[in-house]
């Protein structure tokens, strides 16, 4: 017996329970679901091997995620590997590997000869912690000086320059949108 039949026939019971904790019947189940009555009953002793197309209704109607009515077994391997990117002398650590959404970047800034460069715009918002190191952003007409420890937050629609005022990298913690990403890393 392979590791996947273990996890199938565990499947029966766990349905059973589902119903029971939730006081559903049978029939009003298969009421909510469209599968028959035998069909239910068959699942949850065992005498029916579950598919995907009787436990996506299965799932939705207790309202449970699918991978845990059928206690999926854990897939690869979580640890991010990180990939670098270096982008206009700066590099970019991927710390997610999720397509879409928000996305986390380690940021190693080099050091800067300290002049403010061209203060750009683009849709999104962004999100910064230092980790070691100073930041220099300039946010429209303010001229903010960061280090260690401090967070700042902003929509990327306003005018604005980040850099690196001091003589060693600097390393930060960056959030960026799809928007944010694309403008940055791509």
């Amino acid at each position: 017996m392979s590791e996947f039949d273990d996890v199938l026939d565990a499947v029966g019971p766990r349905l059973r329970a589902a119903r029971i904790e939730r006081g559903a019947t049978l029939a009003e189940l298969a009421e909510s679901t469209g599968i028959s009555v035998s069909t239910l009953s068959r699942l949850e002793s065992g005498q029916r091997k579950p598919t995907l197309e009787l436990l996506l209704p299965l799932a939705r109607a207790h309202q449970m995620p699918l991978d845990e009515l059928v206690d999926a077994p854990e897939t690869g391997d979580p640890r991010v590997r990180l990939r670098a990117t270096t982008r206009h002398g700066r590099t970019y650590l991927q710390l997610t590997r999720r397509p879409g959404g928000l996305q986390a970047y380690k940021i190693i800034f080099p050091p800067g000869p300290g002049e403010v460069g061209e203060l750009a715009t683009h849709e999104g918002y962004e999100w910064m912690y230092v980790l070691s190191g100073k930041v220099r952003l300039v946010l429209a007409e303010r001229d903010l000086l960061l280090g260690p420890g401090e967070v700042v937050e902003f929509d990327t629609r306003t005018p604005h320059w980040v850099g690196n005022p001091g003589p060693h990298p600097t390393e930060v913690l960056a959030l960026y949108g799809p928007q944010g990403e694309r403008m940055h890393v791509r």
